[in-house]
């Protein structure tokens, strides 16, 4: 069998005598590449068993410290690597051609995982009646497959190539958008829908209309699929996962399932696209109203915050107490971080990192955060570290040497302690929020009153990678609130 993809641009032109649109309900299936001379795409890894449903890999929010002070990775790079491996992944060819044992298209009696399999777009049937029905081919539990149809609004229909095909767009390009959203090889087994098709279409579009770069629409396809990745990976583990324990003894999981996903999922959509409608509003404002040149290099103030001794707690305490600590922490590290105007960037269980406009909002989340810890007797120790000066932001996440030093300062602060460097001291000074000098204020004086930090000197000290630092220790100051 050749290894030769199909002119990767050429448009579908149906076979003499085969239905015009393939894939469609009651439409004849047209022959797969793998049955044309020569054109048969390329192997595949071995098929997914969770099928397009399933959840796309995450973020790597656990990364290591060392991981998030590496610097930006170069996200062309990534994306010229997947265009390398071409069309081995989205639509790959395995023993599931479209040939073999499967020549009826979807929706007609013997498609395999067509309409016919699972009930017509809509019309989902009665969740508490699964029928007949068998596992599917790789397995999947028959409530599965509906839970899937209901929550994607529509059958499988397509294989990878007949997707792409039917969207007009390239299978390499196809199998890039699909990977980058987080998704697994596939083969080409029928597992798409008119969704991941339009999907592809839009995407498409808007590099055909010059509106984004290939590479960007790459980009756009991974910060998505990362970010919802994470927010389905929650809402499932613990939100739907407390909500359908079986109400009344003798009702399964499955029961209590599908009625209400199918109750929950046009509201928390709704939600979810209100929320990042405010995102982007917020996001494009900072934007505008900072200079051209600061559009992606910008000087912003970068802060961490750790928990003391978390390693140590990891082998102490239970998996649920330790679950319950790590998300206490984010909840109050995020509701402080968005209370006094800044913003948090990623959370790593036992650190948050944040960036704020101005080092006078970070200096005040820092000693929030401090205060509000150090008041729960069911938490560690904090400690936090800050920079101030040029951050590269990209992909919502940000790099640079300010971040590495930020990171630096909080291994090496002391605990319920907040240091900064030299460059973040010296713009607290400026803006009026510390005296550049304790010896030159008078602490009884009222001009002592008008600033909200003090400021302190360490010692000078070896920080690898970055040389000798000056780390300052940053106080609130007597009196203040």
């Amino acid at each position: 069998m050749s290894d030769e993809n199909p002119p990767p641009d050429e448009p579908f032109r149906p076979a003499p005598g085969a239905d015009p649109e393939p894939g469609r309900p009651g439409a004849t299936a047209p022959d797969s590449p793998a049955g044309s001379p020569g054109a048969s795409p390329p192997p595949v890894p071995a098929a997914s068993s969770t099928g397009p449903a399933g959840r796309p890999g995450g973020d790597g929010d656990a990364e290591a410290a060392g991981e998030r002070e590496s610097g930006a990775q170069d996200a062309g790079g990534a994306d010229s690597g997947a265009s390398g491996a071409g069309a081995s992944g989205f639509g790959a060819a395995d023993s599931r051609s479209d040939d073999d044992g499967d020549s009826a298209g979807p929706g007609e009696p013997g498609g395999s995982g067509g309409p016919g399999d699972l009930g017509g777009p809509g019309d989902p049937g009665d969740p508490g009646d699964f029928g007949d029905e068998e596992a599917g081919d790789d397995g999947e539990h028959p409530l599965a497959l509906r839970l899937e149809q209901l929550i994607l609004g529509a059958p499988r229909q397509y294989t990878p190539f007949q997707a792409a095909r039917t969207a007009g767009v390239s299978m390499d390009l196809a199998s890039r958008f699909w990977r980058a959203m987080g998704f697994a090889d596939i083969g080409q087994a029928r597992a798409l829908t008119e969704a991941d098709v339009l999907a592809l279409r839009r995407l498409a579009g808007l590099v055909e209309a010059g509106l984004l770069s290939e590479s960007m629409a790459i980009q756009v396809a991974r910060s998505t699929g990362q970010t919802t990745a994470r927010l389905a990976d929650w809402q499932t583990d613990s939100f739907l996962e407390g909500l359908t324990e079986p109400p009344e003894p003798g009702m399964t999981r499955a029961e209590v399932a599908y009625p209400l996903v199918e109750l929950l999922l046009p509201e928390l959509e709704e939600f979810l696209v209100y929320v990042w409608r405010r995102q982007v509003a917020a996001a494009t404002s900072r934007v505008v109203q900072s200079d051209d040149e600061e559009a992606v290099d910008r000087r912003l103030a970068v802060g961490f915050a750790d928990l003391v001794g978390f390693t140590r707690l990891t082998r102490r305490l239970e998996e649920e107490e330790l679950g319950e600590l790590v998300e206490a922490f984010e909840t109050t590290a995020a509701d402080q971080v968005a209370a006094y105007g800044g913003r948090l960037i990623k959370t790593l269980g036992d650190e948050v990192l944040f960036v704020a406009d101005d080092p006078g909002t970070a200096a005040e989340i820092g000693m929030r955060l401090i205060e509000t810890m150090t008041g729960d007797e069911t938490m560690p120790a904090l400690r936090v570290g800050m920079a101030f000066g040029t951050v590269t932001t990209r992909m919502g996440d940000v790099f640079g040497t300010t971040v590495n030093l930020a990171s630096r300062l909080t291994s090496i602060a002391p605990r319920d302690a907040v240091l900064v460097d030299g460059d973040f001291a010296e713009a607290l000074g400026e803006a009026g929020d510390a005296p550049v000098s304790e010896a030159d204020v008078d602490a009884d004086s009222a001009e002592s009153e008008k600033y909200r930090f003090a400021l302190q000197p360490m010692w000078r000290r070896p920080v690898r990678g970055l040389g000798v630092v000056e780390p300052w220790l940053l106080t609130r100051r007597t009196g203040r609130p």
